[in-house]
């Protein structure tokens, strides 16, 4: 056979809208016979700092569209419009620039291809996360990234570095980008499967599919867009692609395969894969048809002996943003800013939900819960404790120590959270719920001890925290993931910190909360919202 190089990820046309932030920091010099495209790396620094305080606060136009229409479809469920309703009001709030669309404000990730013909000289890693450090500095955002000290202790960064940033090399005299603020909730949906040839046929990658989308489950805030990679030349090239295509970077690809082995989207898999995603009836967060806004489903070449296989998510805070860099000068793709354009005039109908009074006794509030059935609507009214990941390791500490369960945590449902920098004149930054199921570990010794009676966070949890319930008799009420803005706007009434200061947004925290949006979904006798629907 003769030599043919094929473009792995031919993609055909770029139909971004973009705005030019400025044609300064680029000139054209000539070398010898090359025209050599010359950035100043202040214009890294600039196009870095703009696309991620961008990407915090506003969302693409055909994301919000997506939202409109399951409001629109009269096939959605009330909990699929209701969701959609709330993320769109959500992003209306974010759009303000003071309260960014989700609390965690996520790894900052740059994808850069250099052409041939652009000349930095630095290192442009440098200037690029120059950039990422004075957005979180100056704007309410998080910082989210821990730092290894030795194997086992860690601290904040401080400033939401380091970020991932990844820079290939292209022919031609532009500078192209993408990039995304990831959370922890939909980066920790990206999953790999090694497979082999015998996945590839109708029958059983139907049911591989139908398999592995209940592990996705709504922890990180659905309605996704999804992305399946099936192939690959490597583990690592999948999972590079999944990312990518569930940016829509990809969406332009041819939609057949060459010989030469061109990447390509496959249209008849994508809705049949968007089909079984709605069948699956977990819908936007509460039961419905909307898991999934859309799927994507890229086909790589592989090796003869090994079929990865990859899935992940852009969640509901879906921040990908384009930029480049050319001769005309510096340009960052058009973000909506007008996301209220996107709501209906009146809400959808919902039935009235139970108001829960959260300065009652521990045990008044579980015997409220206990005349309700699991899906019950809810609004919540009182105190909340917020404690997530680190300060639940540290009060297991306390117990292992043989010292008593903190009053706080007995007396006061818990809030699975961390918020965002509060705005000046604010009550609280964004603060929407974090994964449920990191904290599933804990449940049942808590309980044992009289706390976690009443857990509040986003997404599906394992059986083990529906036996300690059932048990003890407790209760797992779920919050809408992703509205972390409106959250704080309109439903936090004042935050104070309670006990290990040091640990930054991982602090426990004490907060008081209105009209706090939420449903029953695991209940004191053994029900449980997601079990069911699984069955």
């Amino acid at each position: 056979m003769d030599f043919r190089y094929q473009d792995p990820y031919p993609i055909l046309k770029d139909d971004t809208v973009y705005k030019k932030l400025t044609s300064d920091y680029v000139k054209v010099e000539k070398h010898g016979e090359r025209e050599i495209l010359t950035v100043d790396p202040k214009g890294l620094e600039l196009l870095a700092e703009e696309a991620m305080a961008d990407v915090s606060f506003m969302l693409r136009s055909s994301h919000l569209e997506s939202l409109r229409r399951i409001i629109d479809d009269p096939e959605a469920t009330d909990n699929d419009r209701f969701v959609a309703y709330n993320l769109l009001q959500n992003a209306a709030v974010a759009a303000e620039g003071a309260l960014p669309s989700c609390q965690d404000t996520g790894t900052a990730i740059v994808m850069g291809k250099k052409g041939e013909n652009v000349y930095t000289g630095v290192d442009d890693g440098e200037y690029l996360s120059k950039g990422i450090y004075n957005t979180y500095q100056k704007r309410n955002l998080r910082y989210s990234q821990v730092v290894p000290l030795t194997m086992f202790d860690e601290k904040n960064s401080g400033s939401n570095l380091p970020a991932q940033i990844d820079i290939y090399a292209k022919k031609g005299d532009y500078y192209e980008f993408l990039f995304l603020t990831k959370g922890g909730g939909s980066a920790n949906k990206t999953f790999l499967y090694q497979k082999t040839k015998s996945l590839l046929n109708e029958k059983s990658l139907e049911a591989f599919v139908r398999e592995r989308i209940s592990d996705l489950g709504t922890a990180a805030c659905p309605p996704y867009h999804l992305a399946l990679v099936i192939g690959g030349t490597s583990a690592e090239a999948n999972l590079a692609a999944v990312k990518k295509a569930s940016a829509k970077y990809y969406d332009n690809l041819p939609t057949e395969g060459n010989e030469a082995g061109q990447a390509f989207r496959d249209l008849e898999w994508e809705a049949k894969v968007q089909k079984i995603c709605q069948e699956s009836e977990i819908g936007a967060q509460f039961g419905g048809k909307y898991l999934t806004h859309d799927v994507r489903v890229i086909r790589l070449p592989r090796h003869a002996a090994s079929c990865p296989v990859g899935m992940g998510v852009s969640c509901s805070a879906d921040r990908n943003i384009k930029g480049k860099i050319t001769k005309e000068g510096i340009f960052l793709e058009q973000l909506e800013q007008d996301p209220k354009r996107f709501l209906p005039a009146t809400p959808p109908h919902l039935e009235e939900a139970v108001e829960i009074d959260l300065n009652k006794p521990m045990p008044e509030i579980l015997a409220e819960l206990s005349k309700y059935p699991i899906k019950t609507r809810l609004k919540l009214n009182g105190t909340l404790i917020v404690a997530r990941d680190i300060a639940h390791a540290k009060i297991k500490e306390l117990l292992d120590a043989g010292q008593p369960m903190p009053e706080y945590f007995k007396n006061h449902p818990i809030y699975y959270a961390g918020p965002a920098k509060t705005p000046e004149g604010m009550a609280s930054g964004s603060f929407g719920p974090t994964t449920a199921g990191r904290m599933d570990v804990y449940v049942d010794e808590f309980q044992s001890h009289g706390g976690s009676m009443v857990m509040l966070a986003k997404g599906n949890r394992t059986a083990d925290v529906t036996n300690a319930c059932k048990k003890y008799g407790g209760f797992y009420i779920g919050s809408i993931g992703g509205p972390a803005a409106i959250l704080a706007k309109d439903n936090i009434l004042s935050v104070e910190v309670v006990d290990f200061p040091e640990l930054g947004m991982e602090a426990v925290r004490k907060i008081e909360v209105k009209d706090f949006p939420a449903f029953i979904i695991t209940d004191d006798k053994g029900n449980d919202f997601f079990a069911n629907l699984a069955h």
